[in-house]
């Protein structure tokens, strides 16, 4: 029996930008056989195209980026402060180097068309990419603000339609 009940994006009652800038979100892309996970703290959501979207940003040195790249699906889990630790460190460690699953103790699930999300989770946006674009210099009219976030290795952003919500009953 799972522990999520299915809701709609207008019954997500939480502030998102406590969600992504302050909680953080793990982005967790993949299938039941090979999946990977990170931390991510940038982000929104919002209506594009007449549909509800996450925005999404992975620099494509981070290994979930290839993940990311070869799945139509991904999921961002929203923890509630007991999981901070697991999240420092899916923040910090690349899935190359160790199993973020066995290091955290985060239990993986998966929705009925194999999309891994995890059981701490308290909020689960399934979502289903749209739109990516790498950023570029040539595009950033706030050089003062935004320069210091990069050195030649702009993140790629995803929009993506949020297909499903699940909160933990």
């Amino acid at each position: 029996m799972s522990t999520f009940r299915e809701l709609t994006v207008g019954e997500i009652t939480d502030n998102p930008f406590r969600l992504i800038g302050d909680d953080w979100a793990l982005v967790t892309s993949g299938t039941e056989e090979r999946f990977n996970t990170m931390t991510v703290s940038w982000g929104g959501v919002g209506i594009m195209w007449g549909k509800p979207v996450a925005f999404t940003f992975i620099r494509p040195q981070r290994y979930t980026f290839e993940f990311m790249e070869n799945n139509e699906y991904f999921t961002m889990s929203f923890f509630d402060e007991s999981q901070r630790d697991a999240l420092k460190f899916c923040g910090s460690r690349s899935g190359r180097d160790c199993d973020k699953v066995k290091e955290t103790g985060l239990t993986p699930a998966f929705t009925d068309e194999g999309v891994p999300y995890f059981e701490e989770a308290r909020l689960v946006l399934v979502c289903k990419k749209m739109y990516s674009q790498f950023l570029n210099e040539e595009s950033i009219t706030d050089c003062e603000s935004v320069a210091k976030w990069y050195n030649d290795d702009y993140h790629k952003m995803y929009i993506s339609e949020i297909v499903k919500v699940l909160q933990k009953n």
